[in-house]
């Protein structure tokens, strides 16, 4: 597969982001213009030199900026930038991420996700500052991927675990469980109305959108695969959102490895096979709100 510049741009970019440098401060320290870093993140070519310069700055390798083989993300910033950017020329994504697909959850899911982040970071944690910054940066990354989707609406199947959506029913919208019991409560309510919201996407089958219910064990790592007009695109990942979300530790992993796509294309078809769609779906899920209530 030839090079593709736009592509090193965007790793530039989304690494660049979870690095937590301004692009000042990594124009400063490579001593080019900022002009000409936001050059090399549009795609324009630069040289070998500056290249393995930014890679040190940045702490990742030359083959992962330049997407030779497997590319590696340590950054919950630069791993959702890396989502935003695969999505906007994405035709087609099959999901298997937990109990909530964010870009189907609903809009008062994105209003307890902030909430839930912050109370995730540990009160006498290292860097909680910086992690705290973090979670700003995370969330703007994910408003600009739903909007791309909403714009753009691409094809989604999404693969949900009943076991995990149970726990989620149970647990609530979540950072940790040690919350006061009013929150915890008011917590559950916001997991009941979002897996209601999820009820109301199976029962209307909007146009391109499927959503299954696997009855038994799904993989505890997520991973999705994205389908674009020239390549497909398969992304493993440790980070989460949801129930007890995590965007602090971790490595995500991007490839286009014909093996690796073939094998999870696989385990996306059995699992598809076996999952539970439509009024059956339906059923399951009233079921559990049902006994979780």
């Amino acid at each position: 597969m030839p090079v593709r510049f736009d592509d090193i741009g965007d790793r530039l970019k989304a690494f660049r982001l979870g690095s937590g440098l301004s692009a000042d401060e990594i124009a400063n320290r490579l001593g080019i213009s900022r002009t000409a870093l936001y050059r090399f993140e549009k795609g324009e070519l630069a040289k070998i030199e500056t290249l393995e310069k930014l890679a040190e700055l940045l702490g990742v390798s030359v083959p992962t900026l330049l997407g030779v083989g497997v590319e590696y993300i340590g950054s919950a910033v630069a791993y959702f930038e890396r989502m935003r950017q695969i999505e906007e020329t994405s035709e087609h994504i099959i999901v298997l991420a937990g109990p909530i697909s964010y870009l189907l959850a609903s809009d008062a899911f994105d209003r307890a996700l902030e909430d839930m982040l912050r109370e995730n970071v540990p009160e006498k944690l290292d860097g909680r500052k910086r992690a705290l910054a973090q979670v700003d940066e995370v969330m703007a990354v994910l408003r600009q991927r739903k909007e791309g989707y909403r714009r753009r609406q691409p094809g989604i199947v999404n693969l949900i675990s009943a076991s995990e959506m149970e726990r989620f029913l149970r647990n609530g919208l979540v950072g940790r469980l040690d919350l006061p019991d009013a929150v915890l409560a008011e917590r559950r309510k916001l997991a009941r109305a979002e897996a209601e919201h999820f009820v109301a996407l199976m029962a209307d089958e909007p146009i391109g959108v499927q959503i299954g219910i696997v009855p038994d064990t799904l993989p505890h790592a997520s991973f999705q695969i994205f389908r674009q007009p020239d390549r497909q695109i398969l992304v493993l990942s440790p980070f989460r959102l949801g129930e007890q979300p995590n965007i602090r530790v971790g490595v995500a992993m991007i490839t286009s490895a014909p093996e690796a796509l073939a094998l999870h294309e696989k385990m996306a078809k059995e699992l598809w096979q076996r999952a539970l769609k439509g009024a059956a779906a339906v059923a399951l899920m009233r079921d559990q709100l049902a006994r979780t209530a």
